[in-house]
């Protein structure tokens, strides 16, 4: 039995995967953000957490250089960094970083046994802490505001051993500290995954913990209105299915969850699965969003996203673009995807990077 799978397989087999078969006629458009949940001092010192952003220093802007999407963009990265562990020394420098190469920060945050008023406090640190490094997009009253994933994948207090949150009405707390989206999931093989699998979707807060299990899929036309509803949160999942060309043992499929690491690194092999469970946004345009998760502040992990494996990953997007009249790539981060979300609702079509920045601004750049 694959470890988990009692929240999402039966979800699964009932799900059906979007036709992948681009044309000139009718174009296919991949969103891809790499979400990474960028603990830099995890089973490390504030030393050997420096070192692991002086080497994404020395080695990312050369990828954002050298590679380029449909677009003429060089990939991105979006950097969700732990707001419970926050250190000036490691952040100044990653925020550089991301406003020399069009990345950006976003908020992650362990907990366990909060409040209501506990969580706020964190939150609300964490926003100013971050914003102050010019980081964060603003709203057009100038308040911050921050894509979220949750440590230990147990958004809305969802664990089944009632630990590692302690908040069943996160997502409401979420909104009105200025989140404007989730990106936890999917979280299998862990037992916080949800049954809704493979969407982009509104869900409402009921004050009991997992509200987020089912929602409201984002649809052109019809779902605009509960972006700005406080007890709605829009979370975008990755992909998650069952990856029958690897298996365990030559036999059992092995889950496809999104996972960019040492051990299960990005490549062409993953790419079509991905444009088959992906969420898009339903009667909208053409585009896929294929959101990928990681731990790049790990060793492992970061000599592979900034090593050969990485740029073989972004050869193949290449060259299947060129061999696929009609397929496009986008390499774009958390808040871009969010935003093409709502432009989709809004039924905007066309090149996703015209609406890059349709609701959500950039981060400032500080003076």
């Amino acid at each position: 039995m694959l470890r988990g799978a009692d929240q999402w397989l039966v979800p699964y087999l009932r799900f059906r995967s979007h036709p992948v078969r681009p044309s000139p006629d009718r174009p296919l458009h991949a969103c891809i953000a790499v979400c990474d949940h960028y603990e830099p001092l995890h089973d490390t010192d504030l030393a050997g957490a420096q070192k692991a952003v002086a080497h994404w220093q020395k080695t990312w802007p050369g990828l954002v250089e050298e590679f380029r999407d449909s677009a003429g963009r060089g990939p991105r990265h979006s950097f969700f960094y732990p707001i419970e562990q926050y250190e000036s020394s490691l952040i100044a420098p990653l925020a550089g970083l991301c406003h020399r190469t069009g990345s950006e920060v976003e908020i992650h945050l362990h907990h366990d046994g909060d409040t209501e008023a506990t969580v706020t406090e964190k939150l609300l640190k964490g926003v100013s802490d971050l914003a102050g490094h010019g980081l964060l997009s603003r709203g057009a009253d100038g308040r911050a505001k921050y894509a979220f994933i949750h440590g230990n994948w147990a958004l809305d207090h969802s664990h089944p051993s009632g630990r590692k949150c302690g908040v069943p009405n996160e997502l409401e707390v979420l909104r009105r500290t200025g989140c404007y989206v989730d990106m936890t999931l999917p979280a299998a093989p862990d037992p916080c995954q949800t049954s809704t699998i493979n969407a982009v979707y509104y869900a409402r807060e009921d004050g009991l913990p997992k509200s987020h299990d089912r929602g409201t899929a984002a649809e052109a036309g019809k779902t605009c209105h509960l972006r700005d509803l406080e007890d709605h949160l829009l979370l975008l999942q990755g992909p998650l299915g069952l990856n029958w060309h690897w298996r365990k043992w030559g036999l059992i499929p092995r889950v496809e969850n999104g996972d960019a690491s040492g051990s299960n690194p990005p490549g062409g092999h993953r790419l079509r699965l991905w444009l088959e469970l992906c969420p898009r946004v339903k009667n909208g345009a053409p585009w896929v969003f294929i959101k990928l998760h990681t731990h790049g502040g790990i060793p492992k992990n970061y000599n592979i996203l900034l090593g050969e494996r990485m740029k073989r990953f972004y050869r193949d997007l290449a060259a299947y673009a060129q061999a696929t009249p009609g397929f496009h790539y986008h390499f774009v981060t958390a808040r871009e995807m969010t935003n093409l979300v709502h432009a989709a609702e809004d039924g905007k079509t066309g090149s996703p990077a015209e609406w890059l920045d349709y609701l959500h601004a950039r981060p400032p750049v500080l003076g």
